[in-house]
């Protein structure tokens, strides 16, 4: 969307170039970056070689020690060592490794409240950015959401650099490519594509790309989640995922080697791998850190956990209204006590309740945490049976429900299985088992219906069918090379 009015910039002097006339060029900034208003924007007048000079930054990103040494050689260049070019100068008189030279006012503006220092001297027609900027950040710990029992124990950070550069620390190749885009009006956010260069399909490369820059916000405010709406704005009715998030560096270096896009955000710790399908987001870290057969185990044990949480509380409402269904062997799992209320109600009513619980633990404060949870615990569990608002069987399968879509790493197609389990439950309890039926089909096919960010299928490879790369996603091999 467009900037109002009133928040627009103002119009920079000189065709939006900087101008030699320190004057002009520091009525300019004080105006448009508001240095009486904000005390965080610092600047400095000093002197070099005889000229006058700015210095602009912003206070909490300057790194002192090195803006000091920097600061003493320049008030220390004599007038007759000053340089007339302002190449020579950034060359030979700054030392410091990362300098650039600057002409244009959106790039400088756009640096300086990036946290780069602007260095402006009298009758220089470009300004010297100097990148001796720290930010804010917390350690590389392991994330809480993405754990592994094997494995490294560091995580992405809010912190742009320290995730690229756990990820370069992963690839040493040159043909890994590390690209910087910025998108939106006032947040000027940081973005950076992240692929191998020869693996990655180029037209969907260049797609990502153009979809970046025709990116129309004022700011992307929820970081990733912000872009990936962005990115992908057709059929948002749909609930599987188009992009896989994760926390976790040597899963975003695996799927960098295997040909997809990491897309990186500042100010968020999560990066975005696309395109992905149904089987990317099934496997975790875990499948590779441990030997073929109980990497193959466990992704085969996830995999049926991921059916049982969908099925089995539409399968047992259904046997509960179709006793005849029931074999007399399995008989046991009938209800035991007559019901208050109607099992769909009792079911719909705890799939709203896990999400309150769900939420209540991520808004409650560490100390408190562990004796809410027993409560919560004694409350759903014992006296609300006791009470006759649930059965114990009910609660029994959303126990199950509820501690089993934990195994899934991505929140958003636990969502949407958790919303296709519900559109199961009303259509088998108003239509029996032709409901049953037809929950499962919708299931099937919203699935193969659906595609990726690429535009394939999201089944690949078993639609299309490829049998050599199929077998690959169901069953852990051994990393090619492995000697025998």
């Amino acid at each position: 969307m467009n900037l109002p009015e009133t928040v627009k910039p103002p119009p920079s002097p000189h065709g939006g170039t900087i101008t030699p006339s320190l004057n002009e060029t520091m009525t300019f900034l004080h105006d448009h970056l508001g240095v009486e208003r904000s005390f965080d924007i610092i600047y400095r007048v000093i002197h070099v070689g005889g000229r006058e000079a700015c210095l602009y930054f912003i206070d909490g990103f300057c790194k002192d020690e090195i803006m000091n040494k920097i600061l003493f050689d320049l008030m220390n260049i004599a007038p007759e060592d000053l340089p007339a070019d302002p190449h020579e100068m950034s060359k030979k008189m700054i030392s410091y490794v990362e300098v650039d030279l600057k002409t244009q006012w959106e790039d400088i503006i756009t640096y300086i409240l990036s946290g780069v220092s602007a260095l402006f001297i009298d009758g220089y027609e470009q300004c010297i950015m100097i990148d001796s900027r720290t930010y804010p950040a917390r350690n590389v710990s392991e994330p809480d959401k993405d754990k592994a029992m094997r494995g490294s124990r560091d995580g992405f950070v809010e912190t742009l650099i320290f995730n690229t550069a756990l990820i370069r620390r992963r690839i040493r190749s040159s043909d890994l490519t590390m690209e910087i885009m910025r998108a939106g009006e006032s947040s000027k956010t940081d973005i950076v594509i992240c692929y191998m260069k020869g693996r990655v399909n180029e037209r969907f490369l260049e797609q990502i790309k153009n979809r970046i820059k025709n990116i129309k916000v004022d700011a992307l405010t929820m970081g990733q989640e912000s872009l990936a709406e962005c990115l992908y704005r057709k059929k948002w009715l749909s609930p599987y995922p188009k992009f896989r998030f994760t926390e976790r560096p040597d899963t975003a270096a695996a799927q960098v080697l295997e040909g997809h896009i990491v897309i990186l955000v500042d100010n968020s710790p999560n990066v975005m791998i696309t395109p992905i399908s149904v089987f990317d987001i099934l496997e975790e870290a875990d499948d590779f850190y441990f030997p073929p057969i109980t990497g193959t185990y466990l992704r085969f044990a996830r995999f049926m956990i991921a059916v049982l949480t969908y099925i089995i509380t539409p399968l047992y409402l259904l046997l509960s209204q179709n006793i005849n269904y029931v074999p007399e062997a399995f008989q046991f799992i009938l209800l035991k006590e007559h019901t208050n209320i109607p099992l769909i109600w009792q079911f719909l009513i705890l799939e709203l309740a896990l999400d309150g619980l769900r939420l209540a633990a991520v808004n409650t404060p560490s100390m408190l945490s562990t004796p809410l949870s027993i409560m919560a615990a004694l409350v759903l569990g014992e006296f609300s049976v006791k009470s006759g608002w649930f059965n114990s069987e009910v609660m029994l399968y959303m126990a199950f429900v509820a501690i089993a879509s934990f195994t899934q790493a991505s929140y958003e197609f636990g969502y949407a299985i958790k919303f296709m389990r519900i559109i199961t439950l009303v259509l088998t309890a108003i239509f029996g088992l032709y409901g049953f039926i037809a929950g499962v089909l919708i299931l099937v096919i919203s699935i193969a219906a659906n595609k990726t960010l690429e535009g394939s299928s999201y089944l690949y490879p078993l639609i299309p069918f490829n049998a050599k790369k199929l077998s690959y996603r169901i069953f852990r091999r051994r990393l090619p090379g492995s000697l025998d």
